[in-house]
């Protein structure tokens, strides 16, 4: 009795899993038609990469009360309001050239509302807000290539 081969090509796996051993990424998806095959390792623990958030300029005293001058510089320190780049890429801030960015420094945006996509081998992923906030600082160009960690955006 033959039996049904299955849809999933396990050498595409294994090519997918060279992948991300060559590169050193930690995950890769690819769709084709009806499939969806998405592959994944945990990144080893001495593969921590730091990032830095330049620290803001200081504040004429005369023209600044103190507590709002102490307001931006505790949002950009604080870890909870810097939205770090999940993958290696590289970033846009508009949905297509010429068009408006998706968010721009001031504005008000929703959980879950894109705010920027990070191409990573030719798959434009979009970015969501992982929370609901106002866009203090966007840290990033269009087109620049970013870093798995690398800050991208503070929402205050």
């Amino acid at each position: 009795m033959a039996e049904k081969k299955t849809g999933i090509d396990q050498a595409l796996i294994r090519d997918l899993a060279n992948i991300l051993k060559e590169t050193d990424l930690t995950e890769i998806e690819v769709e084709q038609d009806a499939l969806r095959i998405r592959v994944s390792r945990a990144a080893p623990a001495a593969m921590h990469m730091p990032y830095s958030v330049a620290a803001p300029a200081p504040a004429p005293v005369a023209a600044v009360a103190p507590a709002e001058a102490a307001a931006p510089a505790v949002a950009a320190r604080d870890p909870k309001n810097t939205v770090a780049s999940p993958m290696v890429g590289t970033t846009y801030l508009s949905p297509a050239p010429g068009a408006r960015p998706f968010v721009e420094v001031g504005q008000t945006i929703k959980e879950g509302q894109t705010i920027l996509i990070i191409e990573a081998m030719k798959t434009m992923n979009q970015i969501p807000a992982p929370r609901s906030g106002k866009v203090v600082e966007i840290l990033v160009t269009d087109a620049q290539p970013v870093e798995f960690g690398e800050a991208l955006i503070i929402i205050e």
